[in-house]
């Protein structure tokens, strides 16, 4: 096998939550164009359906489901419908997640355990129900997308329930990838810095003193620049890899 078709997804079966916008759009068409047939998972179906559909017009098989993934109901739900129209599942991306800017004294508890319920609690309840068919299989990859916020307080926005809930998935990857090792199962996370996204206007300028200037390259991310790294740890190409937080933030973290 060469360099190369390491790389490669053909035949295999993704799920991607939070799928039908920005990272978690760009992810899904990076795996599919790295060959593999892709589930978008998301709370709303009509905008799941339309990243499904432009997929689709790109030569990518993709599908749309619908999912609250804080509802356990639902995730068992959304893994019986990919792996019926797709087929079993090897690689679940768990991109879907929230935040509540808002300073410690001023949150709401409500907004709290939102936060937690879907960014930890929805990627706990996804992990478990495809790692179940995983392990019966004996293989898989699971990429959790946490972030450069689990390791730095990012200014001038207070969000300390953001924070610490994507340090929660960092040390949740960690935990995952030991206990499942032994069943040919790999768990790694991505740690992306500042993209630009419809929920992440960093092109403009109030955010530039802020989310552009303190990085080393001077510049935020796009999108389809984190597709790479998806593949990367979801295929073969790393395949000694687990427990490993990928942090991909333009240099933002090394000041």
């Amino acid at each position: 096998m060469t360099v190369l078709e390491k790389f490669s997804l053909a035949g295999k079966v993704a799920l991607v939550t939070g799928g039908s916008r920005g990272l978690g759009r760009a992810m899904a068409q990076a795996l599919g164009e790295a060959g593999a047939a892709v589930a978008l998972a998301a709370r709303g179906i009509d905008a799941a359906r339309q990243a499904a559909d432009d997929l689709a017009r790109k030569g990518i098989r993709a599908i749309a489901v619908q999912a609250d993934i804080t509802d356990t109901a639902q995730v068992e739900q959304m893994v019986a419908t990919v792996t019926n129209d797709l087929g079993p599942l090897d690689i679940l991306v768990n991109n879907a997640g929230i935040s509540a800017p808002g300073r410690a004294l001023e949150t709401p508890d409500a907004a709290w355990h939102e936060v937690f319920a879907t960014n930890v609690d929805g990627l706990w309840y996804c992990s478990r129900a495809v790692a179940r068919h995983m392990v019966e299989r004996g293989t898989g990859t699971i990429v959790n997308v946490g972030s450069m916020s689990a390791m730095i307080v990012n200014q001038p926005r207070w969000q300390p329930s953001y924070l610490a809930s994507k340090a929660a998935v960092h040390q949740l990857t960690k935990a995952l990838a030991a206990e499942w090792a032994p069943h040919g199962i790999r768990v790694n996370a991505l740690a992306p810095g500042y993209f630009l996204t419809e929920m992440s206007p960093v092109d403009q300028p109030e955010y530039h003193k802020w989310c552009v200037e303190p990085a080393a390259m001077k510049r935020y991310g796009l999108p389809d620049e984190l597709g790479p790294a998806v593949v990367f740890l979801a295929s073969d190409a790393s395949s000694f890899m687990t427990g490993s937080v990928m942090v991909i933030d333009g240099g933002f973290t090394l000041f």
